[in-house]
């Protein structure tokens, strides 16, 4: 099959005290991560949510957006004391998240602080907010654009949180990629002895660039000889499919006629 039912996602937010993680001093720090698993685009229950004391106060424009106080951080770990549940959480994943250069920022950030390495050098990151521009040009493409777009309920979003933000990008990245995927879903919802199946496996399969070229099998070419031989008797002789056949030129390659002579002087494209 084409896609890899073992491949393992973890769509991923964080919220911070505030905007600079590399501040020269006092950088912002992580204070919410969120990560829910996904595999073979169903959210498994396999989540990581952790509230973390940042060791610094808390910007009043970053608690506006996520109403996270320091007040609620008392009692909760400081980073050190979680970084390796993250670390080991998301290693061997693609993760999926939304403007990643920020996220990836921070977690870079807070590992470095505990002798752990780049997040990019454990897992792959898929950025919907790249996604998104390439697919919506020119339009808004913030998680409550994208949501609002693609049908995705966020009326229990009131503010901005690791957690109900994983929640929705989650359908708003399945919501972006589903037509990545609709060819193969009959596939995938059948039994692998059932009909359709069989006949895949039955098949010789040609590379040609990305795509997948199934040839006809003997039944098959059979089959298709008895309609054409139909044919020939409803419209009183060869239709012209069968003529080829008839000459032995069925496994012949279709092509292109070949140009006829011309005086043009404009250059010929390299490739038609």
């Amino acid at each position: 099959m084409i896609l890899d039912k073992d491949k393992r996602q973890i769509i991923l937010d964080t919220e911070t005290t505030g905007l600079y993680a590399n501040a020269a001093e006092n950088p912002d720090r992580l204070i919410e991560f969120a990560g829910l698993e996904m595999m073979n685009r169903q959210l498994t229950g396999r989540n990581l949510h952790l509230l973390i004391h940042p060791q610094r106060e808390i910007s009043e424009e970053a608690t506006a957006v996520h109403n996270i106080t320091l007040s609620q951080l008392v009692d909760k770990p400081i980073f050190a004391q979680v970084a390796q549940q993250i670390f080991d959480f998301i290693k061997g994943a693609e993760l999926i998240i939304h403007n990643a250069k920020f996220d990836v920022g921070f977690l870079n950030a807070e590992f470095a602080r505990v002798g752990l390495p780049n997040v990019e050098t454990i897992c792959e990151i898929t950025d919907t907010l790249e996604m998104a521009k390439n697919l919506y040009h020119g339009q808004k493409n913030s998680l409550d654009a994208l949501c609002n777009r693609l049908g995705v309920d966020r009326s229990k979003r009131v503010f901005h949180g690791a957690l109900i933000d994983c929640e929705l990008l989650s359908e708003v990245y399945l919501g972006m990629t589903r037509g990545q995927f609709s060819l193969m879903a009959d596939w995938e919802d059948e039994d692998e002895n059932s009909e359709i199946n069989q006949i895949v496996v039955q098949h010789t399969f040609q590379r040609t660039g990305s795509l997948k070229v199934v040839l006809a099998n003997e039944d098959e070419l059979a089959a298709h000889e008895a309609i054409l031989a139909d044919l020939d008797k409803t419209v009183g002789g060869s239709c012209i499919y069968h003529a080829d056949l008839i000459d032995g030129k069925s496994n012949e390659p279709l092509s292109e006629p070949e140009p006829e002579d011309d005086d043009s002087d404009e250059d010929e494209p390299e490739n038609i």
